[in-house]
């Protein structure tokens, strides 16, 4: 079982359309609804793999019941935990050319007895997991080092942990060694405070974010591909992709893709490189299926290609 911890989840609505007009009337040409958030995702992903999963999360109001009835519907159990404010709503406008706007809402406040159950609730879940995933930004009452009291808590009990957050939560969350950390590249920049120009920029990166505490760094490279570092060597992986509809939730289906495999060594990075390579094929914020995943697609290989410039570097 994975466990999944999402301490601000949202209800994600995508419209798909012809373009982006600033000002103007813009007719979508389709519309889903999904339970939005990164540790949703990973459980939606890992539920699609067929694996049995239960997402922690706190929900309030009326946006919260639909996350809960619509995690329920794709087979995923919830172990929801109440607060007061309402769960936020996200938008995401998504274009032909694989152009996404995101308009992300803040999310609810949680109060001191709200934080507290948050935590009990991972506890009481966490016996028997195989994982723990704890992904995305933190909600406002929560502070930047929470994340590093639960990853302390979930070592405590034995439980493997996977963190994928930035910015100075996921730099907290370092000393207690998470045993892995998924950046993208912009985060992995914003973490050594430097750009990255290319996959040798990024290995350096990764191997600094070990160096602070990380056990595996799985680097999301966008379009490059990823890069998995750990003790026992690194590797990059990319994928062939006929077309881009939507990278909504294709870096959580990346994490999910590699802690079903395992969550560590190359079959675990080609398996998080076909779901992701998957996942942006399909609309919206949907999670691939096996049948959607293609791994003769995949090429992994210990020889990291450092010279190669990123097709997006960050600045």
């Amino acid at each position: 079982m994975i466990l999944t911890v999402t301490p601000n989840p949202s209800l994600d609505r995508t419209y798909e359309v012809p373009s982006l007009d600033r000002g103007e009337v813009v007719r979508a040409a389709g519309e889903r609804v999904d339970p939005g958030g990164k540790g949703v995702n990973v459980s939606r992903a890992v539920a699609a793999a067929g694996r049995r999963t239960v997402a922690v999360l706190p929900l309030g109001g009326a946006p919260g019941r639909l996350v809960a009835e619509l995690l329920h519907a794709q087979g995923i159990e919830v172990a929801p935990v109440p607060v007061e404010g309402a769960t936020r709503s996200n938008i995401a406008l998504a274009e032909p050319d694989g152009t996404l706007t995101k308009i992300n809402a803040p999310g609810p406040e949680l109060s001191a007895a709200e934080r507290e159950s948050l935590l009990e609730t991972v506890r009481e879940h966490a016996r028997g997991a195989s994982w723990i995933a704890c992904c995305g930004s933190l909600p406002r009452g929560l502070a930047p080092s929470w994340y590093a009291d639960l990853v302390a808590r979930a070592h405590a009990a034995g439980v493997r942990i996977a963190l994928d957050t930035s910015g100075p939560a996921l730099l907290a969350a370092l000393r207690e060694r998470p045993d892995v950390v998924k950046p993208n590249a912009e985060e992995l920049a914003e973490a050594v405070g430097r750009p990255l120009a290319t996959v040798g920029d990024a290995f350096k990166a990764a191997e600094e974010l070990r160096a602070l505490g990380a056990g595996t760094v799985l680097a999301s490279l966008g379009a490059d591909g990823q890069l998995l570092v750990e003790a026992s060597g690194a590797w990059f992986a990319d994928a062939r992709v006929d077309s881009v509809r939507s990278n909504v939730g294709a870096g959580d289906s990346s994490l999910a893709g590699l802690l079903v495999a395992g969550g560590t060594g190359p079959r675990a990075l080609a398996s998080a490189v076909a779901h992701g390579a998957a996942a942006v094929q399909l609309p919206g914020s949907v999670m691939p299926t096996p049948a959607d995943l293609d791994p003769a697609a995949v090429t992994v290989t210990a020889d990291v290609p450092h010279d190669r410039v990123l097709t997006e570097p960050v600045s």
